[in-house]
């Protein structure tokens, strides 16, 4: 092999493991819990720190004895790249396991995809999206989440009305709209993710939550969710999945009282 080669092969495993090396130490603030966040993800985190995720960065910040900050970022494309892997902040507290994007944590709650209707509607009693009550009414879902391919497969696909949820939040709410619309009358029924319509719904007097666990076929309708970490912090991990394991029953303590919807592993039952 010529020299020149020899030299350029040199350097490219010189560049290589550099790279190695700098993934084996985690990049983690060691004097905040530097957390990811949408500044406006109601129910989930909010500037004013009233989401439940807002609550579980708060324990596991009183458990590591830090104080909590906050990088916000809309929760849309370029969210983990602008924050968690260009490295201003740490963790994302809840991220569906499984995602490629980042290093999951154990899961430490499971929760599905529900029916909102009117506690008065006639579609109150409705708990699978084959149900024949459900043709001709309009019906609200997010484009493109699991359900939408269950409605369509229904038949629903004519009665379909469907938002975008990765808007920026501090400006559009489709959650918000699509509640609404149920409360005037506007929308039958809106089929959302248990974590965002279980507590916007749990204190209104006129609306209800319904989980869709009888759905058989695929896509599933419940998920396990993490936290998220960058894929080099090992140990950051280790220690995340040490918080939760000795915090869980705190963890669903709060979950409980937003009045997320928990279920088991297999999305079969409500925890009680």
């Amino acid at each position: 092999m010529c020299p020149i080669r020899i030299l350029r092969l040199a350097a490219a495993l010189a560049v290589l493991a550099g790279a190695a090396g700098a993934q084996v130490a985690d990049l983690r603030s060691t004097t905040a819990l530097r957390v990811c966040a949408d500044p406006a993800a109601v129910p989930m985190s909010a500037q004013d720190g009233s989401g439940f995720e807002n609550r579980i960065a708060g324990l596991i910040a009183e458990r590591l004895d830090l104080p909590v900050q906050y990088f916000w970022f809309p929760q849309g494309m370029g969210f983990i790249r602008k924050t968690l892997l260009d490295g201003n902040c740490d963790v994302v507290i809840g991220f569906a396991q499984g995602d490629e994007l980042v290093q999951n944590t154990n899961h430490y709650y499971t929760s599905v995809y529900g029916i909102v209707t009117r506690k008065d509607g006639e579609l109150a009693r409705v708990d699978r999206l084959s149900d024949p009550a459900l043709k001709g009414r309009d019906l609200g879902v997010v484009a493109g989440t699991p359900p939408a391919s269950h409605m369509a497969r229904a038949g629903l696909a004519k009665d379909m009305r469907g938002w975008d949820l990765f808007v920026d939040r501090r400006i559009e709410d489709p959650v918000g709209d699509m509640l609404k619309g149920v409360h005037d009358g506007t929308l039958d029924a809106a089929v959302l993710w248990g974590p965002l319509a279980g507590p916007l719904v749990k204190a209104d007097p006129d609306l209800q939550f319904t989980p869709l666990l009888k759905e058989e076929e695929a896509p599933r309708l419940f998920y396990r969710i993490t936290m998220g970490v960058r894929p080099s912090d090992q140990e950051w991990k280790r220690e995340l999945n040490s918080l939760i394991r000795r915090n869980q029953d705190e963890i669903n303590a709060i979950l409980h009282e937003a009045g997320v919807p928990l279920v088991d592993d297999y999305g079969q039952q409500l925890l009680p």
